[in-house]
């Protein structure tokens, strides 16, 4: 007899495989748990702490690792990158593509689209990126030490929804949104930031053929091509364009994640209609002519940015970020590295930038936006909420790890930048944490609102079961 399937699970498509193992053998809770952004988080935490023990006992096999040299040729033309190269300016160009297309969405079909909606977490994105950055500068005014500004200034959404679903209140939708609202603009200022002021010696033709192209990504958009393979292709020429030009190449991921189309093609009935039609020529005869069709009508009637998200964002969760922490988070904690590093106003920088900076910026830029009524905070979070929220995204891992790389050529400073991202990023999650526990319990965001007069009172008369 055929395993019975749940109601409301399809199965999958295809015929069934004639030898079922239960691989990997996780129990339904655990596979929960890595479904959500909580699991990509604890693999980037695990990939980082492989990375700590392994550059602490075998330092230079860490360094020869990701030093190996990987070239590409085609014909004359030759792309020299080592290993570390490769991940941090291809994989990374992954992550910022699916960052890209968060945008995008937001933007036009999401929470962004209104301005009353998108002030506060606007705000307070603005202070979160402004704050930690003159923090730091006032602390390392001049000198090779001041061009590690860019570190304390980014939020790492992974790990701040990671630590909300772990730690947050009983209801943490509406925060979760809000959080993810006020990260996604600090991406934007941040990526803004990282393409005009860490960039190498510009090349002027490669960036009129990297502009150039992503004219042709919006002219794609514009004219209505939906499929994802064209634009992948056109942003894989924009990525070495990019490359060449001296701009940093994950700008290319940004670019074609903003251009990719969002909104659905025609009506929804239309859409139907498409796939009723060439379905039922599909059932009618089972050929590969008509599986094909079928197959573009139902993906024809979803959004490219829905469906590149479905098969990218788990990429990036999990195997790109895991990899990055890997490649990245090798930091020596032997006893003179951390005597430097405790000295350093560099990791003094970092670290303020990150516990005080981020928490003080993001609140006081929020609270602008509140107090002059521009905008409110969505369903019932509140101000408890928010400060623990403020505290959660100075967690800037990823990202100020990645600026660390390009912002220092000496490694003794990428080393202490790396202590104080690793701490700063320790203390806000922990003190956001802690913050977000005790006020969850006080203020729960599924209680009915003061203002509403609590719960609707219940009919009049006698009740009685439905028949």
């Amino acid at each position: 007899m055929a395993d019975r399937i749940p109601t409301g699970v399809p199965t999958r498509p295809g015929p069934r495989p004639r030898v079922d193992i239960p691989y990997p053998r996780l129990s339904p809770g655990l596979r929960s748990y890595f479904a959500t952004e909580g699991g990509g988080a604890t693999l980037l935490l695990a990939a980082s702490a492989v990375a700590m023990v392994w550059a602490n006992v075998a330092g230079g096999s860490y360094h020869d690792v990701w030093d190996v040299p990987v070239n590409l040729t085609v014909g004359t033309w030759e792309l020299h990158l080592t290993l570390h190269h490769w991940v941090n300016d291809f994989l990374m160009a992954i992550f910022f593509l699916v960052v890209g297309v968060e945008v995008n969405r937001e933007l036009t079909v999401g929470e962004l689209r209104s301005f009353r909606a998108a002030s506060v977490p606007l705000f307070g994105a603005i202070g979160g990126l402004a704050v930690p950055i003159g923090l730091y500068l006032l602390i390392n005014p001049s000198g090779p030490d001041a061009a590690g500004w860019g570190l304390p200034m980014s939020t790492d959404t992974a790990f701040v929804i990671g630590v909300l679903a772990l730690v947050g209140p009983r209801c943490p939708d509406q925060l979760r949104i809000f959080l993810l609202t006020l990260a996604i603009f600090d991406d934007i200022g941040a990526i803004a930031l990282l393409g005009i002021f860490y960039s190498d010696e510009l090349m002027t033709s490669a960036l009129l053929l990297a502009g150039a192209l992503v004219v042709a990504l919006f002219a794609m958009r514009w004219i209505g091509i939906w499929q994802i393979t064209p634009y992948l292709l056109v942003g894989a020429a924009l990525w070495v364009a990019v490359l060449e030009s001296g701009l940093h190449p994950t700008l290319a991921g940004v670019a074609v994640g903003l251009a990719v189309p969002t909104a659905r093609r025609g009506r929804d009935e239309e859409a139907r209609w498409y796939f009723g039609v060439y379905g039922r020529a599909l059932m009618e005869e089972l050929d590969p002519a008509r599986s094909r069709l079928a197959v573009s009508a139902a993906r024809s009637a979803v959004p490219t940015s829905d469906r590149l998200l479905d098969a990218l964002h788990p990429m990036s969760s999990f195997v790109v970020v895991p990899v990055f922490g890997l490649a990245n988070a090798g930091v020596e904690l032997s006893g003179e590295a951390i005597g430097a590093a405790v000295s350093s106003p560099v990791t003094l920088g970092v670290v303020l930038g990150l516990v005080v900076g981020k928490a003080v910026g993001v609140f006081g830029g929020a609270f602008v936006a509140l107090v002059t009524g521009l905008g409110t905070l969505p369903g019932r979070v509140r101000y408890g909420h928010l400060a623990g929220g403020a505290f959660l995204c100075g967690i800037g891992f990823t990202i100020a790890l990645f600026v660390s790389e390009i912002a220092f050529d000496d490694e003794a400073l990428i080393n202490e930048a790396k202590v104080g991202v690793l701490v700063g990023s320790l203390l806000a999650g922990i003190i956001g944490a802690a913050v977000l526990r005790y006020f969850g319990d006080r203020l729960p965001l599924c209680s009915p609102h003061e203002a509403e007069g609590g719960p609707p009172p219940l009919p009049d008369g006698a009740w009685r079961a439905p028949a």
